[in-house]
Order: C-alpha cells, then structure tokens, then sequence
C-alpha cells in the first residue's frame, strides 16, 4: 500500500464511558505527525466517543501503532484505514457473543447440568485450540434426550448486544445489505433475523425426532470456510466489491471471513483472533463499527 494513499484514523470509546477527549486527540496526531505523517485536525463524530484523523505518508498499521503508544492504556479503540471505499455495502455478522451475548448452546447445557463443561469446549474452539466441527459434534452430543421445547425457553435469555439494533438500521438505511452468518443454530439465528433487522440468516440445524434432541447435529456442519464462502457469496451476487464488505465476529471460525473482508473487525475477540485481525473493537459496542465508516452520531438511528 501507498506510504501516501489518504487514510483515516478513526478514536473510538464506548459510549457509555466517553472517555475520549481533545488531548488524547491532539496527543494522536502530534504521535502521527513526529512520524512525518500530514495529519488533520480532529472531526468529532460523536462528543466523546468518536473521532476522525484523516491524515497521508504513513501506513496504517503504523499509524494505529503510533496511535496506542500516544493513548497511553486509556480505553480507546483504534482503527486506521484508506478513506476510499470507508462505507460498506455489505455487512456478515456472526451471531453468538457478537449480535447477542450469550452463546446458547453453553446455554442449553444448563438444562443438562454440563454448562461449565460445554462452556469450556466452546472456549477451546473459539480460541482455535481444537477442530471447530468436532467441537460442536461433542457439545451437542451432550444434549441427547433434551426436549425440543427447551430451545424456546432457552431463547428467553439471549441479551442483543449493545448498539447491534444501531448498527444493523443504520447500515440498512443507507443500503447496505445484512446477513447473519453463524456456526450455531438455525432455531435460533432465524429468531435473531427478525429481532435486529438481518436481510438473511445462515446457520447450523440440530437433529431432532419425535420431538426430542438425538445429539447429532445436521450435516454439513457450517464451519470457518463456510462464513468465507458466504462473504464472498453474497459479495458477488449483490456486485459489492470486496473492499466494500464488512464482517464482524469474535472467535476462530470467523477468522477467515475477517482477513477477507474490506474492513474485518474482531470484536471483544478471542485473543488468537484479536491478533490476527486486521481491525479489533476491545473497548466500545456495536456502533463502533458505524463510527468506524464514518458515521456521525447524528446519523445513527436505533431502528
């Protein structure tokens, strides 16, 4: 990339805190600037909790570094991108402890008294420690016998995420199409479909006879490749280029699909993801994301 193609650096902080503010601003483009950088002055998206930096001759992996350093540990998400192409068209998200919190088969364990033990498999195959398919083929093998019925009250306890209702009507106003791309379950990500305002959902199927769980998961399992194809899917059909999508998600499996978007964003993600990842969200909600194209708070509507 260009040394002198326009980029942006965009401060975020989580709304709730705002903690962002002019010095720490001004400290991370006096840190751009000592590092020959041409850096504008601050354009505040949101009082407190977002702000733009546009600046030129320097690449933005160095500038995101030279931003932390300037921060100094104060609670604020940094991502620094081109400016062209800064709005997508094309949002994937995952769904579990990224559009909700919980991870609802950790959930369904509680209903056979192994939650901790799913919990700790779940943690495993998110961190990218063990085979994702084999993880959720061990996991729901543990569910055997349960009552179909469990998975509707099991739904009573998924909490969205803060600022994904923002995030998805705010995209979706401005014509950006959304899908919900998941390694967990059908029943459920159809129901988050239709909470938040997905254009269209994909998830994994559990087997189910004579109304009760056999333990066996559907087969193909959707997998890491899987969420790749799927960005790549949609980004053709719809004739969005790829620099022009957004995926979003927090574990192994939606490694791939990160690294492949235009704007891949690990958010409160596994460590390995976190790494990896082009873009990371470790402080602020959902609307980071809409911050993090460009979006000002009065642009933003909750749907």
């Amino acid at each position: 990339m260009p040394a002198s193609l326009p980029c942006v650096l965009t401060l975020i902080a989580s709304p709730a805190t705002a903690t962002l503010n002019d010095e720490a601003a001004h400290a991370v483009r006096a840190a751009l600037a000592g590092l020959g950088a041409d850096a504008a002055k601050p354009d505040w998206l949101a009082p407190g909790a977002a702000c733009d930096l546009p600046f030129d001759f320097l690449a933005p992996e160095q500038a995101e570094a030279a931003a932390r350093h300037a921060l100094g540990g104060l609670a604020v998400d940094v991502v620094a991108q081109p400016r062209a192409g800064r709005r997508k068209r094309l949002l994937v998200a995952d769904m579990e402890s990224t559009i909700i919190r919980q991870e609802m088969l950790d959930e369904l364990g509680d209903y056979v008294g192994l939650k901790d033990h799913i919990a700790a498999i779940t943690a495993r195959a998110m961190n990218g420690e063990i085979d994702f398919k084999g993880a959720v083929r061990e996991r729901v093998a543990l569910l055997e016998g349960l009552s179909e019925h469990v998975l509707d009250e099991v739904w009573s306890r998924a909490e969205l995420m803060p600022g994904a209702r923002a995030l998805l009507a705010t995209m979706r106003a401005n014509g950006a199409f959304c899908v919900l791309v998941s390694g967990g379950f059908r029943c459920f990500t159809r129901k988050v479909r239709d909470w938040v305002g997905f254009d269209e959902d994909r998830g994994n199927d559990l087997e189910v006879v004579d109304g009760k769980l056999t333990g066996r998961a559907v087969e193909p399992i959707l997998d890491k490749t899987s969420k790749l194809d799927a960005l790549l899917e949609f980004a053709g059909a719809r004739q969005v280029p790829v620099v022009e999508t957004m995926a979003v998600g927090d574990g192994a499996n939606d490694l791939p699909m990160l690294l492949a978007a235009g704007l891949g964003v690990a958010f409160h993600a596994k460590p390995a993801v976190a790494a990896e990842a082009r873009a990371r969200i470790d402080h602020g909600d959902l609307t980071a994301l809409l911050y993090a194209q460009g979006y000002r708070a009065a642009e933003i509507t909750e749907g």
